[in-house]
Order: C-alpha cells, then structure tokens, then sequence
C-alpha cells in the first residue's frame, strides 16, 4: 500500500459509484491534492448489486439535466480510461394500467418535451411491438425514451476512480476513517486507520460519500446526513432461448421494472411497504441480506403473469441487498449546513447510478465556486431538518419512501408515515374543526378544512381533487369577507446587535434603513443576482429585526446569514417556535380585528407594511400588516402562551362575521391570482431578481450588498427572459407546474408553479419566457398556449397581475 499523504486540499469518505464521481470531477476542474478513502473495496457497500438502470427523466428540469449528464458522460468513459462501463442506450419504456398512472406519463412526456429531452407517447399495440414478450393485458398506454440505457454499475465507478487516478487523485481501499480533528465550524483532518497502522491527514475539504453509512458519518463529521438503509429485492433469471436485446421495462402499477442482460432478465421491485434494516454489520461487504420471498412473492406473481417468459425461465439469483434512501426520496447533496468545509453526496434512493455522474459533476463545481453552479434545492443537504435524523423518524419513514419512487405521484400527495412530529399551537383547535393536514419539513399545516359530510382525509386524483369545492370557498371567503390561516410554521430568525442594520443591509436586496415597525419585502441575492432567499423583514427595535423565511428554508436561509456575519457584531436566533401566527385576511379582516382589540386598526393608524403592538382579548399580540393572498389583512404574531386564548378569541368575534378558516390550498390558489412568486418553484438561486419581476424589492442606491453588480449589470444588458402570469382560457384542465409554455407554437419554457384560480375561473400558472432584445409589448404580442398531458390549452398572458393589478385591496 502506497503511503498516504499526510495533507491534502479534500478527503472524500466512500468509494461507491457517488464518491468516484466526485473525485473524477473535482480532478477534472485541476484539483490535485485529492485522497478518496475507501473502507474496504471500491464498489463493495451497494453499488456493486445495483441494476445500472440510467435514465434522463427526473421530476425538475436541473435533475433531468443531471441525469442526462450522467449518461452522456457513461457514453464517453471507456474511450478515456479503457475501463468497459457497459454502457448502452436501449430505450426504456414506461407502461400504465390505470387512467390515472397515463395521465402522469402524458403529463411528464409533456414536462420532458419542455426540458428538452426526447420522448415518445405509444399505444398498447406499439408497447407490444417493442417488448413483443409482454402481456398487454390492461395496459392503457405508455411512453417510450430512446436514449434510456443501461450499464455496468461496478465498472462505471472503476472507470471513474481510474479517470480521478490518471489525473493525480489518491484512492486508498481498505482505510477506515476514525474520527476527525475539528476547530470551531471546519474539520481539520481526518484519522484513518488500514492495514499498515492508522495516520492523520490535514485537509481543506471533507466530503461525505458513505452511502449506506452517510448518516453514522455524518454524525462523526458533526452533520445531519438523514438517510435509512432498506432491502431492496430483485431476482435473475435462467438464460432464455432466443431472449435479444429489449428496452429497460418499468410497470410502476404492478411495482416492477424488467432489464434483459446477457440473455436473461432480472426483475427488481420497488413494493408499497418497504423493509427498513440495520444496523449494518462491521465487516459488511459485497454482501447480500437474507432471502424473504414470502415479502416478494406478490410481485413474483403479478410480473410472472406480465412477462410470461418468467414463469418459465427459473430463477437463477434470488438477491436481497441494501439501499439508502431518504425522507422525501431525494439524494444529499451539497455542503452541510452546521459546518464550513464538509460536504455530502449520498442517500440516492436506488437511483445512485443514473445520479452519480451530473451529482459528482454538480458537487465538484460547488466546490469549486463556493456557489451552487445552478438551482439544486430538490437535493440540497441544507433542507433537512435536524429532528430528520432521528432514527426512529428514519426507521418509520423509511417503510413508505421506497414505495413512493413506483407510486402514483399525485398532486399534493402526503407522506403518510411518521407524521405527527412538529404541530402548532392552534394544532388541536383546527384539528377540531376538520382540518385536513399536510406535513412540510416535519410541520403539521393545515392545508384544507373537510365540511362535516365529507371524510377529512385526501382522495387523489390527477382531476379535480375532493377538497376543489372546499377550496374555491376558502378563496370566496378571502375574496369577499374574512379567512384566517395558520402560519405558524413560517420560519422566524431574530437578528439584533449592534451591527444588524448594517449586516442586513449587505445580504438583503432592499433598504433596512427603516424606522422601527416597518416591515420590508425583500431578497437574499448571490453574486450572480440570483435568489438565495424570499423573506419579509421587520424592524423590532433600533437593535433587532425579525426576518421570516418559508417553512421549507428556514435552515438554509439562517444558514446563509451566518455565513455572511463576518466579524460584525450580530447574533441570530431561531424563534419560530417561540409565536404562533394567525393569518386574517380579506375585506372585513378589519372589522373583525377591531371586535377584538380596542387597538386603532385604521389605515391611517395602522397602514400596509408596518407591525405593531395591539392588545387582542385579554393577552397582547403583534400585528404585520402585510398580505400573500392580495386582500386586506395582518399576520398576528402571539406569544405561544397566548396562541389559544387568540385563536379562541378571534374564532368567537368572528361567528359575527361568518369568518372562515382557511388552509395552505387557498393561500396557493389566492397567490397565483394575484401573481405572488413562490420561492422554490418561482424565483430560485438561478433566477435573476430582475427577470422575476422583483426590481422593486431591490435598492441599488444602497451600496455594497451582495449580488448588486449583477443587477447593475442586468440592468445595462437588458433582459434576457421575463416571468409571466398565464390563466387558461379554458376553465377546465388543471395546472401544477412544468407544464410547457408554446409561444407561437413553439416550446419556450415551462411552468414553475400552477394551481386553480378560483376566483378568476381557471387554471393559473408562473413561468419564464424568452426575451433577448424585446420589448415588453412583443412578449405581449405572441399567442400563448400551455401543453397539458398533450394537449395545447390557450392561454391569457400578463405581465401585471390578474387580480388587483394596482394592489388597491391590499392597501385599503
């Protein structure tokens, strides 16, 4: 064994498929000084059992464009490092059973035209003429991607540790990582121990690449890496006469997918309720888990019935391995939030191969710049939540997320384990009053209310969904009286110090030179003029502000700021447990306010973008005076002693007023309507401020904050797209988001968000389309249309929004 060095710029923990490609790309960008430190075997934890089934569609446009990546570099591998990846493009086709399970191919057929990736809708008879072996029994339809293939899971990662070694990379097997030496927020070294002893290498960069292991790791590295190991089934059959070269199959109704290799097939499962397993043994290598064909059998039966050349063939490998996967079914990636120079790729739910190739590429650029290279907050390590490595949240979780990935992927569908774990307040209150709940980083939000004759529980569907009536009278309510909403799970960061005006005026686009009381609307900008966060900010006092984030982000926002303080005087606090908030919106929110509290609620007391103390019933409350639904209205901040004395109050005032309580479905149908962006979906860390329609939420009079040379700098260029609102001029179809956008009959774009506008009459949606040297009156000018499920649905086009353009509601 080669000595190993005793400093290095990074150690990448893990030689799977994920850790070679890391290494093969950080050493590609001309990183020298890499160690890759590898337990026991490259390959030999899960990568060497996986299926190798490489795929280009994924649910976003930046994960189709990693996985397109990945296949394409696959494609190239063998020429440069001799290494055979096995690698070949034999197409994949998807088939559905159900209408439903047709209506999500046709729609991600729709998504995939938009992300530019080749694809094709077939009927059962051309299903048959392509996989002539299979049983066309209630097959419905399919869809079919030609550059789809397949490949050699264990040799794709020799091939990419070779192409790291041939470019200066170190990769030590059988080395055993320790512990780590650590100095405040960055890990110093690692200590590793191998066949020659143990040492100690100093380095610049850690990388978490431990798969199966990445949580016990991830722990040693001071990081939260949620991730739970499960056994992942699949069987090989005999060799079959005459068998040739078939299409990747995948019949997600019956839970399946089919691969031919070398003569025989395999069969792989991804079944409804999954075998979480642990802990993994020390000596765990190119191991298998004990057979359980009593847990596959059903699948057996069901695939045997499907591909009846199965039940012919005999089984030759009856294999049980493990695989990681995660609470919302996608990979780690990113650099961890607690701390400053560990990064992770890992938890890649069975589908390391397809993914390994754009993440290591993705991962290594990140590094590289200090900035993610593009929008990667599907996978950024950073949306965890802490409670998520809880191994009992893990272990209960992890028997539905396997499931999910050959589930019907319903709009607004729920997780449906371990739930329960984070509630509001007013969580009792709502609950008994039919509030149907939905789970957002662990948070218990109500996101409809079931009238008493309805079952208070989800039916999904790709059409109108059971709660659609509930919701078109949540927004009437808004429209034209009051709704209060729970928004309690918002996150809440205290900033106060001496230096927190000054500090916030350098990561925030907008002024924070305001008077106490006064609430701004504002972005955290990269350097790029891209949006890192979408947050309001109040001012408390001289000293202390109060930022308030999406429940989503609030960890990635705080982390943000932390890494921004510098040496400024400014200390930061989550208190988002410490108030619950209750949103009151809509015309009469007013008169309801003022039945409750002798404070002056008037306008001229009380005007839009400004918080205030106010007494409400026998406690004490802090009103804002803002509005994400475009009506009338204020947040009520209350201390979480007082959150039920409020809510009751407010809940009796209102009988007089016929309020209506509302959920987080209205809020979504209420903000697309008044054109409201929803960071995420929206407005991302890619999407410039200005080409959002959000150049009145940044103040470059104000200097040095971070991102304002790029506005400057757009600014003078020009745009190079602009985001517009879209309402269907049919009231019937349905939007959801990355539905592709036709202008002139040509795909421009895609939708980044959709829902009903119930108050407008039809489906409504956000989204970007080109406009390099055009005014806005030619992007205006076009005819526009929206691809839904296939199907071209013209739409109205605005760049003001639809409802209440002026904003003469909110400010009344």
């Amino acid at each position: 064994m080669t000595k190993l060095p005793d400093a290095a710029r990074v150690v990448i923990i893990g030689g799977g498929v994920v850790g070679c490609s890391v290494a093969y790309h950080l050493a590609r960008l001309g990183w020298t000084d890499i160690v890759l430190l590898e337990r026991k075997q490259l390959t030999s934890g899960t990568t060497w059992h996986a299926a190798g089934l490489i795929a280009q569609l994924r649910a976003t446009a930046n994960m189709t464009r990693l996985a397109k990546y990945s296949q394409e570099l696959y494609g190239k591998l063998e020429a440069e490092t001799g290494v055979a990846t096995g690698f070949k493009r034999v197409g994949s086709i998807t088939v559905a059973l159900t209408d439903e399970r047709r209506e999500e191919l046709f729609r991600s057929a729709a998504m995939a035209r938009a992300f530019g990736v080749d694809i094709e809708e077939i009927t059962p008879s051309e299903v048959g003429e392509r996989y002539p072996h299979l049983n066309l029994d209630g097959v419905v339809a399919g869809v079919y991607l030609d550059k789809d293939g397949q490949g050699d899971p264990a040799n794709i990662a020799l091939a990419l540790a070779k192409g790291a070694r041939q470019r200066g990379a170190v990769i030590a097997e059988h080395t055993r990582v320790t512990g780590v030496r650590r100095d405040g927020r960055r890990i110093t070294g690692v200590d590793y121990e191998n066949a020659s002893g143990g040492g100690h290498i100093a380095c610049d960069h850690v990388v978490n690449c431990a798969g199966m292991w990445g949580h016990q790791v991830g722990r040693m590295l001071g990081t939260n890496v949620p991730l739970q190991a499960c056994e992942h089934f699949y069987i090989v059959s005999e060799p079959v006469d005459g068998l040739t070269q078939l299409p990747v199959l995948r019949v997600p109704d019956e839970c399946a997918y089919y691969k031919e290799d070398a003569g025989k097939m395999m069969l792989g499962a991804f079944e409804p309720v999954s075998k979480p397993w642990g802990p993994i043994p020390e000596n765990f290598e190119f191991d298998q888990l004990p057979e359980d064909f009593d847990h596959f059998e059903p699948i057996l039966e069901m695939a045997v019935n499907r591909l009846p050349l199965l039940g012919n063939a005999g089984i030759h490998t009856f294999f049980n391995g493990p695989e990681s996967f995660t609470p919302d079914d996608a990979y780690h990636l990113g650099r961890a939030p607690e701390m400053e120079n560990v990064w992770v790729a890992a938890g890649f739910n069975s589908v390391g191969i397809q993914s390994a190739g754009g993440a290591g590429m993705a991962l290594a650029q990140w590094m590289e710049d200090g900035e993610k290279p593009f929008d990667l907050g599907d996978v950024d390590i950073s949306r965890m939540q802490p409670f998520q490595g809880n191994t009992r949240y893990l272990t209960e979780r992890a028997t539905e997320t396997l499931g999910l990935l050959y589930a019907d992927h319903f709009p607004y569908r729920q997780k449906a384990t371990a739930r329960g774990v984070r509630r509001s307040p007013f969580h009792a209150h709502l609950a008994g009053r039919g509030a149907v709940f939905g789970e957002l980083a662990g948070w218990e939000r109500a996101n409809w209310f079931a009238r008493d004759d309805q079952p208070a529980e989800y039916q999904y569907t790709w059409k109108r969904q059971n709660f659609f009536e509930n919701v078109a009278a949540e927004v009437n309510a808004v429209r034209i009286n009051v709704g209060m909403y729970d928004m309690s799970s918002f996150g809440k960061l205290r900033v106060e110090g001496r230096d927190a005006e000054a500090f916030l005026n350098h990561v925030c686009g907008a002024d924070m030179s305001v008077p106490v009381g006064r609430i701004v609307y504002t972005q955290f900008l990269n350097v790029r003029g891209g949006i890192e966060a979408d947050v309001t900010v109040t001012r408390l006092s001289e000293t202390a502000y109060l930022v308030v984030t999406p429940a989503a982000t609030r960890l990635a926002d705080e982390t943000w700021m932390r890494r921004h303080v510098g040496d400024r005087a400014v200390v930061i606090t989550d208190v988002t447990a410490a108030e619950g908030v209750l949103a009151v919106m809509g015309p009469n929110a007013r008169k309801l306010l003022q039945a409750v509290s002798p404070s002056d609620m008037s306008n001229e007391s009380h005007p839009f973008g400004t918080a205030r103390e106010i007494e409400l019933g026998l406690g004490l409350a802090r009103a804002h005076r803002v509005s994400y639904v475009g009506e009338l209205g204020w947040e009520i901040y209350v201390g979480a002693d007082m959150a039920a004395h409020a809510f009751e109050t407010l809940s009796r005032a209102g009988e007089s007023f016929g309020l209506t309580l509302c959920g987080m479905h209205m809020m979504d149908c209420a903000r697309i309507e008044k054109g409201f962006r929803h960071f995420g979906h929206d407005i991302t860390c890619e999407d410039h401020v200005l080409e959002a329609g959000l150049g009145f939420a940044v103040k470059t009079a104000k200097p040095g904050f971070v991102g304002r040379d790029a506005v400057l700098a757009r600014k003078e260029e020009g745009l190079g797209r602009r985001m517009l609102q879209f309402k269907l001029r049919d009231g019937e179809p349905l939007l959801y988001h990355n539905e592709p956008v036709l202008r002139d009959g040509e795909i421009v774009g895609y939708l980044s968000s959709g829902a009903y506008g119930h108050h407008l009459g039809a489906a409504m949606g956000l989204g970007y389309v080109p406009c390099r040297g055009e005014t806005a009156a030619d992007v205006l000018a076009s005819r526009y249309e929206i691809d839904v499920a296939g199907v071209r649905v013209a739409a109205e086009a605005s760049l003001k929004p639809m409802y209440d353009p002026g904003s003469k509601r909110v400010r009344m």
